[in-house]
């Protein structure tokens, strides 16, 4: 036998049966990465903390993972020997140690609040941080998350947005993606639907004017004042009564939240049949009378 094949053959004697159980023995297979453990800090030092998680090894916890805000003494947010909740970020190392995060744990509650939140149509504080193109970036509960320009208030002068706090509601919750995107307009047609109850007389912009009626916007809710609606007489063009950019005022007639539909009337503040199309400004001015009219007519 060569000197190589002497060399290799105690190479191989040398990882005894013992030694493959010992090995096996510096991994604890019931700690894995994405799992929830409970644990107690037992020793602090400036690169992060030493965790008892109840496995053969000490787990260790990086500064950086120890919480989402900055924090400059890690016994303010990690207190000794008190019983918390980790997630493990990093299976075991050569020595069976597992890497642990506060931080990620933070950060995985907060993508379940957001959820039930948009589950529940609950609007939120948002920190516009940025501003691109398309939109704004914002921070949510720590989190970063997009405004596309289409569902802002503001949208021509974005970068007068900045360091601005706006509410907002969800449009999508990703926490697979990381996404969040958000709009401002859906949180102001909910919290100015709420405002809204059939009977009531309201104030919009006309935004739009189609054959079957003129869409008017009332605060961040979108109206619709049908063709039949606007006079107790035919009209046979709308273009001829209004113009976009125009008051209107109206009494609501109909209300379904779920769709954000919202359906508005002039036609029964008119004394005669007509004469929204032949005095328009008159029946604007005193709509207000002719709103209580109307009312107590229906009662």
């Amino acid at each position: 036998m060569n000197s190589e094949s002497k060399l290799s053959q105690t190479a191989n004697s040398s990882f005894s049966m013992d030694d493959f159980a010992k090995a096996l023995e510096k991994h604890d297979y019931q700690f894995q990465k994405g799992q929830v453990v409970h644990g107690k800090v037992f020793q602090l030092d400036h690169d992060g903390a030493y965790v008892d998680i109840g496995g053969k090894s000490s787990a260790f916890l990086p500064r950086d993972e120890a919480s989402l805000r900055a924090v400059t003494d890690l016994s303010e947010v990690l207190p000794m020997n008190e019983e918390l909740e980790f997630l493990i970020i990093r299976e075991q190392d050569a020595e069976g140690q597992v890497t642990l995060s506060r931080k990620q744990l933070e950060i995985q509650h907060i993508w379940e609040k957001l959820s039930q939140m948009q589950e529940s149509s609950q609007t939120v504080p948002v920190r516009v941080i940025g501003v691109n193109k398309g939109g704004v970036n914002v921070e949510v509960l720590s989190l970063r998350g997009f405004i596309p320009r289409s569902h802002l208030a503001e949208r021509d002068n974005l970068e007068a947005l900045k360091g601005q706090t706006l509410t907002a509601g969800f449009l999508e919750v990703d926490r697979n993606n990381k996404k969040l995107i958000l709009s401002q307009r859906l949180a102001a047609r909910s919290s100015n639907f709420s405002l809204l109850e059939i009977g009531q007389l309201v104030e919009g912009k006309v935004t739009g004017i189609k054959p079957f009626g003129v869409f008017v916007d009332l605060d961040g809710v979108s109206a619709l004042l049908h063709i039949k609606q606007v006079s107790q007489k035919f009209i046979d063009s709308l273009e001829k009564v209004f113009q976009i950019g125009q008051q209107v005022k109206a009494v609501i007639i109909d209300l379904d939240e779920g769709k954000g539909r919202v359906a508005i009337s002039t036609r029964v503040l008119e004394n005669y049949p007509g004469e929204v199309v032949e005095n328009f400004a008159e029946v604007m001015n005193s709509a207000e009378a002719r709103a209580n009219r109307a009312a107590n007519k229906a009662e």
